[in-house]
């Protein structure tokens, strides 16, 4: 699955995540928060560079995947194996931003 350029219509359940299988990049945001914007491409770049599945949740007051896991700023980025979170950056802006979750990763 490529890099998602626009956000998921509705947010998958949190059990649905919990239960993906391998490597996915869980993106929380919003279309207009600038932050986010600002972070789509070294996002992007990180995706395509390890061809990892990306989800591009739109966050918000009273949305309960983000809340689940405790996203308080814009963007939240997680990475997740099996899912379970294993690293996150929060409003990354250029690659070298994204160097937590490339070392989670493995060689």
């Amino acid at each position: 699955m490529p890099f998602m350029r626009d956000h998921v219509a509705a947010e998958p359940a949190r059990a649905e995540v919990d239960a993906q299988a391998g490597w996915l990049l869980l993106e929380f945001g919003a279309p207009w928060c600038g932050h986010c914007q600002a972070a789509q491409p070294a996002l992007q770049a990180f995706v395509d560079a390890h061809d990892l599945p990306h989800w591009k949740i739109e966050d918000g007051k009273g949305k309960p995947l983000g809340r689940s896991f405790q996203v308080k700023l814009w963007p939240t980025v997680m990475l997740l194996h099996d899912g379970k979170e294993v690293a996150r950056v929060v409003r990354p802006v250029a690659a070298a931003d994204l160097g937590t979750l490339e070392g989670a990763l493995p060689d």
